[in-house]
C-alpha cells in the first residue's frame, strides 16, 4: 500500500488544490480534498489524487466522483453484494434521525472526542449518522464514511462539511494507506480486524457499538426475531485478540416508544430481516399496541492497536 500518512497529506493538498475548488463547486455533495490523501488506489494500492472530477493513481487507473459527492473504490470485480438498498437507506435515515438512537450516537461522539482524533474513519458508516455526530464535537477534525452502498455513501457524503464518503467493501483491503487514521469507529458492521490494524496508526483506537443481549428483548418472541448472543461481546473480543487489546467498555441503557412502521425499519436494519418476512412481521405487529415500547441496549467498546 501507499507510504505515510503525514507526508502524503502535504502533497495532496498542494497536487490537488485546483480540483478541490472544482469538485466543492460543481457537485451536490462532497469530496472533502483533506481526505483524499489517505486513499490509495484499489487496484494497484498507490496513491490517490484529485484530478478534475475524480480520483488518479500514477498507474493511470481513474474513479469517477459521483455528482453526489462520493467516490466508488470497488474494485471492477466487486460486487455489491447485499449492500443496502434506496429504500433500505431512506428508511435507515428516516428512523436515525427521529432520534431514537441519539442516546448511543452521543457516548460515542464523546467517547472518541475525549481522545482529540485528527482523523476517523468510520467502517461501515451507513447514512454517516454516527460520523457526523462524532465530527459535530470534534472541531476541525475529517471524516471518511465507508460503506459498500452507494446508496448510503450518496447521504455519508452529505451527512457533514468535514465527511468524505467512499464505497467500499469492509472484507476487502481497505483503500486507505497503512498508518492513515488515528482512530476507526464500527457500528453494527462488519469487522475486518486485519485491515483495521493496518489503516491505523500505532497508537490507533477502534471503537465498536454492538447490540446487548437486553437490545429489543421484549419484541424478541412476540415477532420471531433473532435473540443477541449473550456471549457476543466476549466472542468479539477473541476476534479482534492478536491485532487489538481490549481498554474500556460501557452500555447504553434507553427505551424507545415505536409506531409499528418504525418497529418495522428497525427490525430490517438488523439481522432478523433475513429470517421474518416483511409480511409476517406485519401480521405479528397487528397483534400488538401500536405504538409499543421497545427497550434499547447498546455496547461501546474501546480497543487499542496491538504493536
Amino acid at each position: 500500500m501507499g507510504g505515510g500518512a503525514a507526508s502524503g497529506r502535504h502533497a495532496g493538498k498542494e497536487a490537488g488544490g485546483d480540483a478541490r475548488s472544482a469538485v466543492r463547486m460543481d457537485d451536490d455533495g462532497r469530496m472533502l480534498a483533506d481526505v483524499v490523501p489517505y486513499l490509495v488506489c484499489p487496484v494497484c494500492g498507490a496513491d490517490l489524487e484529485l484530478a478534475g472530477r475524480g480520483l488518479l493513481c500514477p498507474g493511470g487507473h481513474a474513479f469517477d466522483i459521483a455528482r453526489q459527492g462520493y467516490a466508488n473504490l470497488l474494485p471492477g470485480n466487486a460486487r455489491p453484494g447485499t449492500a443496502d438498498t434506496p429504500e433500505m437507506v431512506r428508511a435507515r435515515d428516516e428512523f436515525l434521525k427521529a432520534g431514537h438512537f441519539d442516546a448511543a450516537a452521543d457516548k460515542l461522539a464523546y467517547s472518541v472526542s475525549r481522545f482529540a482524533p485528527s482523523f476517523v474513519v468510520d467502517a461501515g458508516a451507513g447514512t454517516g449518522y454516527y460520523l457526523s455526530r462524532i465530527l459535530d464535537r470534534s472541531a476541525g477534525v475529517a471524516g471518511l464514511a465507508l460503506d459498500i452502498s452507494k446508496h448510503a455513501a450518496r447521504r455519508a457524503a452529505k451527512a457533514h462539511p468535514r465527511v468524505g464518503a467512499v464505497v467500499a467493501d469492509l472484507w476487502r483491503p481497505l483503500p486507505l494507506r497503512d498508518g492513515a487514521a488515528d482512530t476507526v469507529v464500527n457500528v453494527f458492521a462488519p469487522r475486518n480486524a486485519a485491515e483495521f490494524h493496518r489503516v491505523l496508526r500505532d497508537d490507533g483506537l477502534l471503537f465498536t457499538v454492538t447490540p446487548s443481549p437486553r437490545h429489543l428483548g421484549t419484541l424478541v418472541e412476540p415477532l420471531g426475531l433473532l435473540s443477541i448472543d449473550r456471549r457476543k461481546t466476549e466472542r468479539m473480543d477473541a476476534a479482534l485478540a492478536g491485532y487489538f487489546k481490549f481498554d474500556s467498555r460501557q452500555e447504553i441503557e434507553t427505551e424507545a416508544v415505536l409506531t409499528h412502521d418504525e418497529v418495522a425499519t428497525l427490525v430490517g436494519m438488523g439481522p432478523s430481516a433475513h429470517h421474518v418476512s416483511a409480511d409476517r412481521l406485519r401480521e405479528r405487529l397487528r397483534r400488538l399496541p401500536d405504538p409499543l415500547p421497545a427497550p434499547l441496549s447498546f455496547v461501546i467498546s474501546t480497543y487499542r492497536r496491538l504493536m
